[in-house]
């Protein structure tokens, strides 16, 4: 028997965020209010010139933390200062939709987030101009799916919220109504 589940964001979005997106900013019609549509988390692996088996780790570990598969990512070209050929492995990335996002986003923000030393909130200065942000996670151990005993090195990721806003002001107001928690200004 399939059950019908949906993550509790994604409810809490249509039933509640929606409509205050829509008398904060006076949109007109449902489908202009911005809605949150991937969420990509990427590691970069600086010394993976010298062993690739850190990129194996570091796949590994996104998939954990993410529920999916990561998958490596590869040099774009040649830089020979930094030993670096192109095509080579040098980091992972994995990249959410639908529930799978929203229940990452769940996650990161009711479990990883508190677990964090001394945690007064996330910058509110990640934005990128077009409704987008970026969020540094300096330690991977903050997710509770990471055997503290199995990782080899303390990492940390880059977590992409992109979403349909056209401004960050619009972006902003959508993140903190999904909960997370950007600092007091």
């Amino acid at each position: 028997m399939i059950m019908n589940y949906e993550p509790r964001l994604k409810k809490e979005y249509k039933e509640r965020i929606i409509s205050e997106l829509m008398e904060e900013f006076g949109y007109k019609n449902k489908m202009e209010v911005p809605k949150l549509t991937k969420i990509v988390i990427s590691r970069g692996v600086g010394q993976a010139t010298q062993d690739k088996k850190l990129v194996d780790y570091a796949v590994e570990e996104l998939t954990l933390i993410a529920g999916q598969k990561a998958v490596p990512t590869k040099s774009k070209k040649d830089v020979a200062s930094f030993k670096l050929r192109k095509g080579m492995p040098i980091g992972a990335k994995v990249t959410l939709r639908g529930d799978r996002m929203y229940d990452f986003l769940d996650r990161l923000i009711t479990v990883a987030l508190p677990r964090v030393r001394d945690f007064q909130g996330i910058k509110r200065t990640g934005f990128d101009g077009r409704g987008n942000y970026n969020l540094g996670i300096t330690e991977q151990i903050i997710f509770p799916e990471i055997d503290f005993d199995k990782i080899h090195k303390i990492a940390g990721m880059d977590i992409t919220f992109v979403t349909t806003a056209k401004t960050d002001k619009e972006a902003f107001s959508l993140l903190e109504k999904l909960g997370l928690p950007f600092k007091k200004k």
